[in-house]
């Protein structure tokens, strides 16, 4: 068994379901994008971290969706729904509008990889792409988007889509990023 590193061990110490909650608290705490009872959207929300973080931590109402079911759509959480499917696939797009608008959407997905970066972040941003898509029909004026992409050639287009439909921009790798890493996260301010 693999060892686990400094953010898992404290990830399971505080029930948290992964150590990548420690990448929003980082966002957070760097760039204070959540309020209290904000309407969030989490997409790619298993295991379920980022939406257990938000809604412990300032009492938000969470549509979670992912391909794969999380552990607190199954613990009855309040303030939580969860949508089963793929992002896209059209019906899971209604299925979300239902719930719209969103003060912020939160994307923390990213595709099965193959160990090839090249592919690896072509479908990161493909992925990255299609949530910006989504947001773009489900956030309020002024809200805000995080979206993790895998580094590589493709993200700069992505980026420019950030500076052309939001007020500001930014990229930021958090410190909980494994060093090996290829991730960063793009943000979005005041959604015009």
């Amino acid at each position: 068994m693999r060892n686990m590193d400094y953010y898992s061990k404290q990830a399971k110490k505080l029930g948290y379901q992964a150590r990548s909650v420690f990448k929003l608290e980082e966002i957070q705490g760097r760039f204070k994008i959540l309020r209290r009872n904000m309407k969030i959207l989490d997409i790619g929300s298993s295991p379920g971290s980022w939406s257990e973080y938000v809604i412990k931590k300032f009492n938000a109402s969470v549509t979670g969706i992912d391909l794969k079911d999380t552990n607190i759509s199954r613990k009855n959480i309040k303030n939580f729904t969860f949508i089963l499917g793929d992002i896209f696939d059209e019906h899971v797009e209604e299925l979300v509008m239902k719930n719209a608008p969103f003060d912020i959407v939160l994307s923390d997905a990213a595709p099965s990889t193959t160990g090839n970066r090249g592919i690896d972040s072509l479908r990161s941003c493909e992925i990255g792409n299609r949530v910006f898509d989504i947001a773009r029909n489900v956030l309020k004026k002024g809200g805000s988007l995080v979206i993790k992409v895998f580094q590589g050639s493709e993200e700069k287009e992505l980026l420019n889509r950030f500076r052309g439909g939001f007020e500001k921009s930014k990229g930021f790798k958090p410190k909980a990023c494994r060093k090996e890493s290829y991730e960063t996260y793009f943000l979005g301010f005041k959604y015009l």
